[in-house]
């Protein structure tokens, strides 16, 4: 039986042109080669799995070679290469810095550097994990890697070049290594997959470049993995049961039931995904993930930043419609305020369970009808059909108008319910009966109730500081229940316009359409405390320009020099870098 050789070894790259998602870093290897520009010392850093090593190697291989390709490649024919290729080489030197860290490793290098080299023109000395040697070690290694022989090469490769001391690091060249696309790893896996005539599913190479988080090598193994488990046909659920991935359809679904209101069905299909083995935080991640896809779907020019197979982003495109941006603004908020605190939650079940039903409820409150004053919808107790009678004749006899506080009555007959105040000759008694709901929800209905005649409803005059007083009582009336209008009511004070007319400027249109939405309520308020019914709201976006924070070291360092340009003076004088 032939031995297996794992496909990071296998496919490992062997020229620069075959290295994945580092283009701009070996297109300046290869014309410092052809253009004879090589430093002495080159530093190497990046992630794990990038190709820093192999680079390494290969600019090992490329500038010992005898005749290198017009796309300055090694030709694998002459003896250096051929030698390089059989791991036999004596230009080459690799020196695992992690397990030879002491000073005695470093001046056994130095003695070997002084040794010029036998065949080829450089001895290249590859240092791998180079933060991992000691002090004592760096500074044996300076005065070398300084000043070392015209033949002597070093490359030193690390995944933490903060580690590394300003000294050795003032003595390279640096290259940063990025990680890689999910493109470019899915196409290097549908490349090594067409080689070993595997059938794959470029949605499923997608879960597994996601999975591999930028690293071409975990990738790899991840490949393998998958492979020994499905056979020569790799599929989307193979990958998404063998590594505990949640598949898209979860997401659809949810997002579906959500859309729909249709709570029972968001509990089942949660609880679905726990008995699956799925942690809450995971699910969390991913949804939001999904509803930020979503948004990011509602425009064809950032189609592109979804990092998904094409036949998942048809299901992105068609559910977007679905969706109003303004619900999955809200929604990803929703869920991002659930992801912070559940860590810190000890209910954390309930605690996302409670997340989607908000979420559900947001589209619901934007849909319900409009509320209609309270008198309009009384409701008449008729316990006895003589009654109900004697009930319909009296309330017919009663005034239309009602004061704006007017409670809901129930009317009863004199014989069904007997009072006092009830006189022969008099209508028939009310008896008011308190509704069975909570004492605050019955004070904001009356409050909120108008007269229904037109011509009662009064307009008296009003100033701007009556108005600010009523507008801090109505803003904390949105303190919990909606974020975004309490935001939008407490950073810009109202100003009264023309006639009856109040101005409310907010700082967008996300906030905009929030106050529209509560528009209503908002109204009632205002009429009922400033005794003004003829009062209208007026909604509008500021134009003032946003004032840009800095975020960046640079951007503090500058901020800080606009305050106290000393501070440029005291950075320059005592040769101060800024730390990233």
């Amino acid at each position: 039986m032939e031995n297996f050789i794992v496909s990071a070894r296998k496919y490992r790259p062997a020229t620069f042109d075959m290295v994945v998602g580092q283009a701009s870093i070996t297109n300046t290897l290869k014309n410092a080669i052809k253009n004879n520009h090589l430093a002495q010392a080159f530093l190497f850093c990046g992630p794990r799995g990038v190709g820093k090593t192999t680079c390494a190697r290969i600019m090992a291989k490329t500038i010992n070679c005898e005749n290198p390709t017009e796309n300055v490649e090694a030709c694998n024919e002459c003896k250096s290469c051929v030698s390089f290729n059989e791991s036999n080489s004596f230009n080459v030197h690799e020196l695992d810095a992690a397990s030879n860290n002491s000073v005695d490793d470093i001046r056994s290098l130095v003695e070997q550097v002084r040794i010029p080299p036998h065949i080829g023109r450089y001895k290249v000395y590859v240092i791998d994990e180079v933060h991992m040697l000691s002090q004592s070690a760096f500074n044996a290694f300076l005065k070398t890697l300084e000043e070392p022989p015209a033949y002597a090469k070093f490359i030193l490769a690390t995944t933490e070049k903060h580690k590394i001391i300003p000294t050795i690091l003032s003595r390279c060249q640096i290259f940063d290594f990025n990680r890689i696309t999910i493109d470019d790893i899915a196409k290097q896996l549908q490349y090594v997959a067409d080689n070993e005539n595997i059938e794959t599913e470029y949605d499923a190479l997608q879960v597994i470049a996601r999975k591999a988080d930028g690293a071409m090598r975990d990738a790899l193994s991840i490949f393998d993995q998958i492979v020994s488990f499905a056979g020569n046909k790799v599929t989307y659920k193979a990958v998404a049961e063998n590594l505990n991935v949640l598949d898209y359809d979860y997401f659809f679904a949810m997002t579906d039931h959500i859309l729909a209101g249709d709570t029972t069905e968001i509990l089942l299909l949660f609880n679905e995904i726990t008995e699956k083995g799925f942690d809450g935080a995971h699910f969390l991640m991913g949804y939001s993930q999904h509803l930020r896809n979503l948004l990011v779907c509602k425009d064809p020019r950032t189609v592109m930043l979804m990092e998904v197979g094409d036949s998942i982003k048809a299901k992105y495109t068609e559910q977007t419609h679905k969706s109003h941006p303004v619900f999955l603004l809200k929604a990803l908020d929703v869920i991002n305020r659930c992801d912070l605190s559940y860590r810190t939650s000890n209910n954390k079940r309930l605690h996302i369970e409670l997340a989607l039903l908000q979420t559900a409820a947001l589209l619901q409150h934007t849909q319900q009808p409009e509320r209609t004053p309270a008198v309009a919808s009384t409701p008449v107790a008729a316990p006895q059909k003589p009654a109900a009678e004697k009930t319909a004749a009296s309330q017919e006899q009663r005034p239309q108008t009602a004061p704006p506080s007017a409670e809901k009555t129930t009317v009863t007959s004199p014989e069904a319910a007997p009072t006092p105040a009830s006189r022969p000759g008099k209508p028939a008694s009310i008896k008011i009966n308190k509704p069975q709901q909570p004492e605050d929800d019955e004070k904001k209905k009356h409050e909120l109730s108008e007269p229904l005649s037109p011509e009662d409803r009064p307009e008296e005059s009003f100033t701007e500081e009556s108005l600010l007083k009523i507008w801090d009582k109505l803003k904390d009336r949105y303190k919990d229940s909606s974020v975004t209008v309490f935001t939008a009511m407490n950073t810009h004070k109202p100003q009264v316009g023309g006639a009856n007319m109040i101005e409310v400027t907010v700082d967008n249109v996300i906030q905009k359409e929030s106050i529209f939405e509560q528009k209503p309520e908002i109204l009632s308020f205002l009429r009922k405390n400033l005794n003004n019914y003829a009062i209208n709201l007026e909604v509008k976006v500021t134009d003032t320009p946003k004032v840009h924070k800095a975020y960046l070291p640079a951007e503090k360092f500058q901020k800080m020099v606009e305050k106290n340009p000393d501070v440029e003076k005291l950075k320059n004088d005592l040769d101060l870098d800024l730390i990233y």
